[in-house]
């Protein structure tokens, strides 16, 4: 240790030119690349690459020609809606949305099929269409038509008629899905052989082009949805117009990030010099410490860009945490430098540095090393945001301690503050009334930390990870009110898909083609011993299956039947809202057939007997031949009380293939809704290894530190008692685990183990001086005790700063994280001290160990 310290005060605090300088480059260099970075608030951010959620995701959006990438825009006029103006009125907006440059195209009342005409049936539906925009249909008409039709109420049109929606497409271009083939294809590969040197080149190329344009495709959305709103505000005074939809979502969630990066970032930067200043009151002890905060964000940030990695919800906080970390490692140097001006105050300014940083290397080691595991176990929570939040804050952790022992000194030296005139005053801190505390309290803080962790037991087992979407914004925010008015008025927010899959076909059976599933009599010789006609099943009113060969198609009147049963459970449900299936799309033609439901001839005929023009509203969103499988499009209800995802899935599950005979690998949930639900339920998993891992890796470490498992245990101790406090405290108070509140017991045990190392190594030193352990507490109340509450009312102001955002769970995570700091803080002074008089880990008092 002496070479090295000899050797950093030669290289580094006898130049500190020298080191700032070089330091000034590597921040030049950093910043070459900040413009790449980014921020990301896509579905696809909230769960892994390979997750087969996701990938299954994809596959449906595809095989069935749907897409989440549309606006919704939700209108409900003041003055009546179907009268000429007030269609026009609608019609006007219609068109302006139609006119935005990347819009594809537009639906809305105006423009589907009415499928309600005197002359329409199964024989005209092709001639007979009626629509709004080209036939003079009266308004009354039209609105009896929409109401009457299973596919719009509900969804295009809430059911008294006052309020309609349009939908927006914004169609995404071919390139983008072959790129992403091509880059899991490309991925695949250089996973199997990850040697091969043109399989990594080619796969670096295709993602740094699905890179740039998905980064063109997010600048292009931007722009249209600033657009839309600018028509939405010149159309506010005919109607009350809210703006929906999965794009809307994600670019409000990056303006959200955006924000509280900008805002909270300089908010929590004000704070920090307010506080600063107000404790030590030397504009030196604020500049300094301000500008090694500053320079360990630049650095990680500039970092993000270069490796282009993107920033999500969950790791937008990283930059205020960043910010207290730095400023913890920074003020407890602060202090000990203060101290050493107390014991010596005519003493060289160098020589005080010196020995500051000799003193505090070590315990600010063990200190940047215990809270790199803490953020590091987040790396084992399953989700893909929590698990870059670990890495980025590890990497961040590791630069902070560089900054704070290379800048910090640099600038001390070229800027020695003088000796405050408080610091040679012998006055008592206020930090020493916790010591007399538990000096004359100990019985009943020991008894109070463990009633406690019986309440933080509670409160834990109380916890749940069910929570709704919508209650993510608060109720100001057009997310908020759109997903409102979209619930109560347009059948609900959430996508759900379930999918069926067919039965293969039978051993042996002779399955029919494309052109024989059109033909019910193209199976089988009608003269054979199994004619249908020779049965008593009438093929005209019934399916006759079990009289003719397999027929590989979903238009029978068995597997119809079927399909009935499963979309009247699943719109029988209190958390579904609106539900689209093939069974939709009978009912429909059964109104066009005269009311009469299609018997099993006319079912055969749907595919040719539907326009082509329709097929895609009608038929492929609902039915793949080709894959044999059939869907079922829910809107989830994100305002019901009764919403339980999980409780739901595994509902819907049990009774289709219980009480309606699927397999259970015929059952196949997706859609954003699962994967939504995914990440919840794996929030609880995620908790228990995260917490698993943290107090396994710090009890590791303080036997490493201390070398002695008393101490190691005493340690621990206050740490667990400060992480229960939180989640029981969300317990008791209801608050279900989310994707943010997740991640503040892992840094509360991180940072709140910081106060633990630092006072257990300051009473180390301090308790040879004389081996009394009352006295050593004493003094490191006054000394380490001081940087300790210093740090902890400095973070916790800082947090204070995050409950302005408009991001719900990022307005608790400030809350939260900010408790835990005081319970850490607390535990620290209290409990921590009173377990070491307890339990003597030094040894004896005036013995040798």
């Amino acid at each position: 240790m002496t070479k090295l310290r000899t050797l950093y005060d030669r290289l580094i605090l006898a130049h500190p030119v020298v080191v700032l300088v070089l330091f000034a480059l590597v921040l030049g260099l950093m910043s070459l690349n900040l413009h790449q970075f980014r921020l990301d608030a896509s579905a696809e951010s909230l769960v892994l690459e390979n997750d087969r959620s996701l990938a299954q995701y994809r596959t449906v959006n595809q095989r069935f020609t749907t897409s989440d990438d549309f606006l919704i825009v939700t209108y409900s006029p003041h003055e009546p809606l179907f009268t000429d103006a007030g269609l026009a009125r609608l019609a006007g907006l219609r068109d302006e949305l139609a006119a935005v440059a990347a819009v594809g195209s537009t639906n809305s009342i105006l423009n589907v099929p009415l499928l309600h005409s005197p002359k329409l049936s199964l024989d005209t539906v092709d001639e007979e269409i009626l629509t709004i925009d080209d036939d003079q249909v009266p308004p009354q008409q039209a609105r009896d038509a929409l109401l009457s039709n299973p596919l719009y109420p509900n969804l295009l049109l809430s059911t008294d008629g006052g309020t309609t929606a349009i939908q927006v497409n914004l169609p995404t271009p071919p390139a983008f899905f072959e790129l992403l083939e091509k880059r899991k294809q490309l991925r695949a590969k250089a996973e199997a052989n990850p040697g091969d040197a043109d399989a990594q080149d080619n796969l670096a190329q295709v993602e740094a082009e699905f890179l740039a344009l998905t980064e063109e495709l997010d600048a292009r959305r931007d722009a249209t949805i600033d657009e839309v709103r600018q028509i939405l505000e010149r159309h506010g005074d005919d109607a009350v117009i809210h703006l929906g939809g999965v794009p809307m979502i994600v670019a409000d969630m990056i303006r959200f990030i955006q924000n509280d990066l900008s805002t909270f970032g300089i908010g929590v930067l004000l704070f920090l010099v307010l506080t600063l200043a107000i404790i030590f009151r030397q504009w030196r002890w604020v500049l300094v410490p301000l500008l090694c905060c500053s320079f360990t964000v630049w650095l990680v940030v500039g970092y993000l860009g270069w490796a282009e990695w993107p920033v999500t919800v969950i790791s937008s906080n990283f930059v205020s945490l960043l910010l207290i970390m730095t400023l913890s490692l920074t003020i407890h140097l602060i202090v000990r430098y203060r101290e050493y001006q107390h014991d010596e105050p005519d003493a060289p300014p160098a020589t005080i540095l010196s020995r500051t940083v000799s003193a505090m290397v070590k315990p600010c080691a063990y200190m940047a090393l215990t809270t790199i595991v803490a953020f590091g176990s987040l790396t084992y929570s399953g989700i893909r945001p929590v698990i870059d939040f670990g890495w980025m804050m590890t990497l961040g952790l590791a630069v902070a301690f560089v900054v704070a022992f290379l800048v910090f000194p640099a600038l001390l030296r070229l800027l020695p503050p003088p000796v405050d005139q408080r610091v040679r005053s012998n006055r008592r801190p206020f930090t020493d009334h916790f010591a007399s505390l538990t000096e004359h309290q100990g019985p009943a803080i020991l008894v109070g930390s463990v009633v406690l962790a019986v309440l933080c037991a509670i409160g834990v087992s109380r916890l749940t990870v069910e929570n709704s979407f919508i209650d993510y914004f608060k109720s100001s925010t057009e997310i908020h009110q759109g997903m409102i008015t979209i619930d109560n008025r347009l059948g609900g927010t959430t996508p759900l898909d379930v999918i069926i899959t067919d039965d293969p076909p039978p051993a042996g059976a002779a399955t029919s083609d494309t052109a024989a599933a059109d033909d019910p009599f193209a199976a089988g010789d009608p003269f054979a011993e199994d004619d249908p006609f020779a049965s008593d099943c009438d093929p005209f009113v019934e399916d006759c299956e079990a009289a003719e060969s397999y027929r590989d198609t979903w238009y029978t009147y068995r597997k119809m039947s079927q399909l009935a049963k499963v979309h009247e459970y699943l719109d029988s449900l209190p958390e579904t809202g609106k539900v689209l299936s093939i069974d939709t799309t009978l009912d429909l033609l059964a109104q066009v057939n005269g009311g009469k439901p299609l018997d099993a001839l006319q079912l055969a005929f749907v595919p040719a007997a539907v326009p082509d023009d329709l097929k895609g509203i009608l038929l492929t969103p609902y039915i793949s031949e080709e894959h044999d499988q059939a869907r079922f499009s829910i809107r989830l209800l994100e305002t019901s009380p009764e919403l339980r995802r999980q409780e739901l899935l595994d509902r819907i599950r049990q009774h289709l293939t219980e009480e309606l005979g699927y397999r259970d690998d015929q059952v196949l949930f997706t859609g954003m809704t699962v994967m939504y639900n995914n990440m919840l339920q794996s929030l609880f998993d995620s908790q228990i290894k995260t917490l698993g891992v943290v107090f396994l890796a710090i009890c590791a470490m303080f036997l490493l530190l201390f070398r002695s498992l008393k101490l190691a245990l005493i340690g621990i101790a206050p740490n667990l008692l400060a992480a229960g406090s939180v989640l029981g405290l969300m317990g008791w108070l209801g608050i279900p685990l989310d994707m943010m509140t997740i991640t503040v017991a892992a840094i509360t045990v991180g940072i709140a183990v910081d106060d633990t190392i630092h006072y257990i190594h300051r009473f180390k030193v301090e308790f040879e001086k004389d081996r009394d352990y009352l006295a050593t507490m004493h003094r490191c109340h006054s000394s380490i005790g001081r940087a300790m509450s210093y740090t902890s009312i400095t973070i916790i102001a800082g947090f204070s700063i995050l409950v302005l955002s408009n991001f719900i769970p990022t307005i608790y995570f400030g809350l939260f994280t900010g408790f835990a700091m005081l319970m850490a803080l607390l535990g620290a002074l209290t409990l921590l001290p009173r377990l070491i008089l307890l339990f003597q880990p030094f040894g004896r008092p005036g013995t040798a160990d």
